[in-house]
C-alpha cells in the first residue's frame, strides 16, 4: 500500500515510517516540523524512498496534495503534553481537533477510506478504582488538604474509604479531565462521524506513555524514564515528587509501530 503518515517525522512517526517501509509499503510523510518539536526545523533521517513534504495538517491544499494516490492514512500529527494552562487550548484545539477535521474532509473529498487514528490513554481520565464497600468508583479531583496532609491517594467520592486501584479495560468510559484529554477524545468523535458518512474504516490506538530510541529528551512528553535517566547521567538524584509511590505504563516505540502496521491491516 501506499500510506501517508501525518506528524511522520516525530518521535512516534518516525517509528511507524521505518516499520511501514520495512514491511514494503510505499511511504508519503507530511510533518510541519513545529519548532516545539524540531527546534533546528530539520526533518530527521528517514529510510530511502520515502516522499517527505513539509506542511501542515491545518492546510487543506497541503493535505490533498498528500493524500494523491494514497490508499491509507496513518494519522500521528498532534500537539502533545499537558500544557500549562488554558491559554494554550486554542493550540491544542487548532492543532489536534481542527487539523484532524482537515485531513479527514480532504479524504473525504479524494477517497480515501482507510484510517489509523494515533489516540491517548489520557481520555480515560483519572483511572479506574474499586471501593471495598462500593464496587467500582471515580474519584474526584484530589483535594489540596489531603496532599498538604500527604494524603496522595483519592478516597472512595461517596464514603471517604481508601480505594484500590485496578487495570483500566478499554472498554472504560471516557473521563477527559484537561484541554489535551479532551481533544484527543474529540479526533476519534470526529474521525468516527467521518467513517459513518464516508463508509471508510478507522481504527484508533490509544498510546500510553511511548519511550525508547529517538525519544525527545527533557520534555513533558518524554516521561519519568527519561528525565530520571538524563539527572542520573549529570550525577543529580533524580527528583521524585510526592510519596514516589505512583505507578505508570510504558510501551516501546517500536512496539507502537507495530501496532500501527497491524491496525493498518485491520482497516
Amino acid at each position: 500500500m501506499r500510506i501517508l503518515v501525518t506528524g511522520g517525522a516525530g518521535f512516534i512517526g518516525v517509528s511507524v515510517v521505518r516499520a511501514l517501509v520495512a514491511a514494503g509499503h510505499e511511504v508519503r510523510v507530511l510533518d510541519a516540523l513545529l519548532p516545539a518539536v524540531h527546534p533546528a526545523g530539520r526533518a530527521p533521517v528517514l529510510p530511502p524512498g520515502v516522499d517527505f513534504r513539509r506542511g501542515d495538517v491545518r492546510d487543506a491544499a497541503a493535505v490533498e496534495g498528500a493524500l494523491a494516490g494514497v490508499d491509507a492514512v496513518c494519522h500521528q500529527a498532534a500537539m502533545v503534553g499537558l500544557g500549562l494552562d488554558l491559554d494554550d487550548a486554542p493550540q491544542y484545539v487548532g492543532c489536534n481537533d481542527l487539523g484532524t477535521a482537515v485531513v479527514l474532509a480532504a479524504m473525504a473529498r479524494t477517497g480515501v477510506r482507510r484510517l489509523v487514528l494515533a489516540g491517548s490513554m489520557v481520555v480515560y481520565g483519572e483511572g479506574r478504582y474499586r471501593c471495598a464497600r462500593h464496587g467500582e468508583v471515580a474519584p474526584g479531583p484530589r483535594r489540596p488538604a489531603d496532599l498538604d496532609a500527604g494524603r496522595f491517594e483519592p478516597p472512595c467520592p461517596v464514603c471517604d474509604a481508601p480505594l484500590r486501584p485496578d487495570l483500566v479495560a478499554e472498554s472504560a468510559p471516557a473521563d477527559p479531565r484537561n484541554v489535551y484529554a479532551v481533544t484527543k477524545l474529540a479526533q476519534e468523535h470526529l474521525a468516527a462521524a467521518w467513517a459513518r458518512a464516508c463508509g471508510g474504516a478507522v481504527l484508533t490506538l490509544r498510546y500510553h506513555n511511548v519511550y525508547g530510541p529517538g525519544m525527545p529528551r527533557d520534555t513533558p512528553y518524554a516521561g519519568v524514564a527519561s528525565l530520571f535517566r538524563s539527572a542520573l547521567a549529570r550525577g543529580e538524584a533524580p527528583r521524585v515528587f510526592e510519596d514516589g509511590g505512583q505507578r505508570r505504563d510504558f510501551v516501546h516505540v517500536e512496539d507502537v509501530a507495530a501496532a500501527n502496521l497491524a491496525a493498518l491491516a485491520a482497516v
